[in-house]
């Protein structure tokens, strides 16, 4: 670990444009720790605003010090935080401005978070295809894309996405858009965070008042039936529902369970479950009128001892094969499987309009495997190989559920054509890698 003395730091300025923060400095931990990973970066900081990003990446550069940033710290890869070099946590730069209440047009702060959102487009009317809970950064899910609870009705994140704000590696904000730096402006629909510091985003957001949202749990007795009988169903449900059937492990006190996610947005709801509630036994229903800010939940952190594999990829169609090869790997133990439905919406894009291509994908498919700590050395290895059947049927991976950074795993999470692609602004953008602490797409 590099020591930097609070002198060093004033000598710089970076103290007046951003909170600076080293070991053993109050909340110095709270930014060094994550959801997936705790780190011992060198130094924390939060920047203000733009600025202090800049200010941020010029000490970075003249310190040696290899940069991270951090969002709402969620990265299933570790990639929220690091053991040495900075952490550039955006956690201030939070807010959430209503530009044009007509048009819904947005302005988000990278470091807000989802929950936050919701709070404050509800009482407008208005809403966004968000993370799966409150906490989760806006920044990290949009840059990956952003799968969510409104992707069938009105898209992924990216969408909506109508203008980024971002610091270059060399400290410039610029803007990009469909007009200005469109290059930049497709990568960072999908792309990660690879090309800067994203500070605010413009969003478009839609009319959303009250959903149907909730659970419905089912008995495990035929995993094969029930997810045929769901992908049946979501071939010929309204775009205006949106689901996810997960599979959760036995565990001690507690059998295997089946749950289906749900939200729907119009007023038919009842009508549009009904065939859902008869697909298995029933154990219990939680699925009712919200508002759509409140859909989104708190995070659960992990039990104590435990750390979890996650892996995932697309299906083009979930047909016999890829069914068995699920059941197959459930019986195994030891996983969570979870089914997120996809087309409606986020079908009518086209594969090459952004850098997120998975566009024909009918069902997005992830695993995580709980490895306790005490597991023996090769417990992640045979974690790999009993995905891997299900991997090979699939194509490609989502980088916002994407638990590795492995090179190779991230340039398969692409269709050739757009790694080549991504590679390309990269080298325009970010050619001495800057931002390689992410899902990186390397530019050489």
């Amino acid at each position: 670990m590099t020591e930097i003395s609070s002198s060093e730091r004033r000598s710089t300025g970076l103290d007046t444009v951003a909170e600076v923060l080293a070991p053993g400095d109050d909340g110095y931990a709270e930014s060094a720790a994550t959801l997936f990973a705790d780190g011992t970066p060198d130094l924390v900081v939060r920047p203000r605003d733009a600025a202090g990003v800049a200010a941020a990446l010029r000490y970075a550069a003249d310190a040696g010090l290899a940069v991270t940033v951090r969002s709402g710290g969620h990265s299933m890869a570790g990639l929220s935080t690091s053991n040495d070099g900075m952490v550039i946590d955006t956690r201030r730069i939070s807010g959430v401005r209503l530009l044009d209440p007509g048009s819904g047009r947005v302005r988000v702060g990278a470091g807000a978070t989802w929950g936050a959102v919701a709070d404050a487009l509800g009482p407008h009317g208005l809403g966004l295809t968000a993370g799966d809970t409150r906490q989760v950064g806006v920044g990290g899910l949009t840059l990956g894309g952003g799968i969510g609870w409104m992707a069938r009705r009105h898209g992924l994140a990216i969408d909506s996405l109508a203008a980024v704000q971002l610091v270059t590696a060399d400290g410039r904000l610029i803007g990009a858009d469909a007009v200005e730096h469109a290059d930049l402006f497709w990568a960072l629909r999908g792309g990660g965070g690879n090309f800067g510091v994203a500070v605010g985003f413009d969003f478009i957001a839609h009319p959303v008042t009250s959903v149907h949202f909730g659970t419905i749990t089912y008995e495990v007795a035929d995993l094969p039936g029930l997810v045929a009988g769901w992908r049946d169903l979501m071939r010929a449900s309204d775009e205006r529902l949106t689901t996810s059937l997960s599979f959760m492990p036995a565990m001690p006190g507690r059998p295997a369970a089946a749950m289906l996610g749900c939200c729907y947005a119009g007023s038919e709801a009842e009508e549009a479950l009904r065939p859902f509630r008869a697909l298995a036994p029933v154990t219990s229903d939680g699925v009712k009128a919200m508002p759509y800010a409140d859909v989104l939940e708190d995070v659960t952190a992990l039990p104590p001892g435990l750390r979890m594999v996650v892996r995932n990829t697309f299906f083009t169609t979930l047909d016999d094969a890829r069914v068995a090869a699920l059941d197959a790997l459930f019986a195994g133990g030891g996983v969570a499987l979870s089914l997120r439905a996809m087309g409606g919406a986020v079908a009518r894009v086209g594969a090459d309009a952004t850098a997120f291509a998975h566009r024909d994908a009918e069902v997005m498919a992830a695993a995580a495997f709980m490895i306790p700590d005490a597991a023996p050395p090769g417990a992640r290895n045979e974690a790999l190989r009993r995905w891997s059947p299900v991997g090979a049927l699939g194509s490609g991976a989502y980088v916002g559920f994407l638990g590795s950074a492995e090179p190779a795993d991230v340039a398969t999470a692409y269709p050739p054509d757009t790694y080549r692609r991504l590679a390309k602004v990269k080298r325009r953008y970010d050619p001495a890698n800057v931002f390689r602490r992410t899902h990186n797409v390397r530019p050489f």
